[in-house]
């Protein structure tokens, strides 16, 4: 093979690697760590899938455990190694319950340190309570009653409980979870910012999610 070829071959390439990091640099690089490797993943997966969102543009992973602060150490690892390897991420979403976490608090706390100051980094929080059932729940109702555990019941059990009247078969881990909910995604988009609006006159977090805004981030990356 002559020079002239190599050398128009390596410029072809070059030429390519530089259209690819243009093309990424077009859309935000997202990371959203979450609580669980299967329930969590599996939706946002899906709603990526659905959107045709770019998967090199938006990582999604639970593999960190289930307590809070494991989620947010989780974050930072990801986003430093993204910061080395010269591709950062533009946001860093953590997903997590407040179910009956001790640490719940502390990552919240974490976040907001993260987020603001001199050194700022593009972290957010993305809370359930008291879990991320509770938005699944809003795809079929609106409801402000408070959740809490009873008997040998836990406050998510409780939370499930009530899904199951609407999703009998349903299960965390359910892979198909986005594709069995899109068709009434809008519905429970309207339901959880009025939730959350009574829950902020009421001065209360239990019901709450902020699942909506990394929803509708989403989305609105597709548009």
């Amino acid at each position: 093979m002559g020079s002239d070829d190599l050398f128009k071959k390596r410029k072809l390439r070059a030429a390519k690697e530089k259209r690819k990091k243009t093309e990424r640099k077009n859309h935000d690089r997202v990371l959203i760590v979450c609580e669980g490797e299967k329930t969590e993943p599996f939706y946002f997966n899906g709603l990526r899938s659905a959107y045709k969102l770019d998967t090199a543009n938006i990582k999604i992973t639970g593999d960190c455990g289930s307590d809070p602060m494991s989620i947010v150490d989780k974050a930072i690892e990801e986003y430093e190694k993204s910061k080395q390897d010269g591709n950062c991420f533009d946001r860093v979403y953590c997903v997590f319950d407040k179910d009956a976490h001790p640490k719940y608090q502390d990552a919240i706390n974490k976040i907001k340190q993260l987020s603001t100051g001199k050194n700022k980094k593009p972290f957010f929080a993305v809370c359930s309570v008291p879990c991320f059932e509770y938005w699944l729940l809003l795809h079929f109702v609106y409801t402000t009653q408070p959740f809490s555990a009873s008997g040998k019941n836990s406050i998510a059990d409780n939370v499930i409980k009530e899904l199951k009247k609407y999703i009998p078969t349903y299960e965390k881990g359910q892979e198909d979870i986005f594709i069995l909910l899109h068709d009434k995604l809008e519905f429970a988009i309207k339901n959880a910012h009025k939730a959350n609006g009574e829950a902020i006159k009421n001065n209360t977090d239990n019901p709450s999610t902020s699942i909506i805004e990394l929803v509708e981030y989403l989305i609105k990356l597709k548009e």
